[in-house]
């Protein structure tokens, strides 16, 4: 688990927690940060604060200090494609093939 502030620009990661104070919170997440929400860093200004992240659809500047209170981990490919299916055992070497 890591800070919504370590990603680089273009990473996408998924919300864990928000560690801030209540009335913050509440503002963010009618905005869309809530748990297991996909967020991504999609710039940063050039002093690099603030940063501007798209989650839910929008897109939202936040300040270093408030990301480095949100709580993220990284996206596998299953948050990033829901409907996506990793190969199973016996579908490798075939799959391996085709690349060939």
């Amino acid at each position: 688990m890591s800070m919504l502030s370590e990603l680089k620009v273009g990473q996408t990661a998924v919300l864990v927690a928000l560690e801030l104070p209540e009335s913050v919170q509440n503002h963010l997440m009618h905005m869309g940060f809530v748990p297991d929400a996909l967020v991504t860093a999609l710039r940063r200004a050039p002093a690099g604060d603030p940063t501007v992240f798209a989650i839910s659809g929008m897109e939202i500047a936040l300040r270093h200090e408030t990301s480095e209170a949100i709580r993220v981990r990284s996206a596998t490919p299953e948050d990033l494609n829901p409907h996506f299916e990793a190969p199973s055992q016996d579908q490798a070497p075939e799959l391996l093939e085709v690349v060939r």
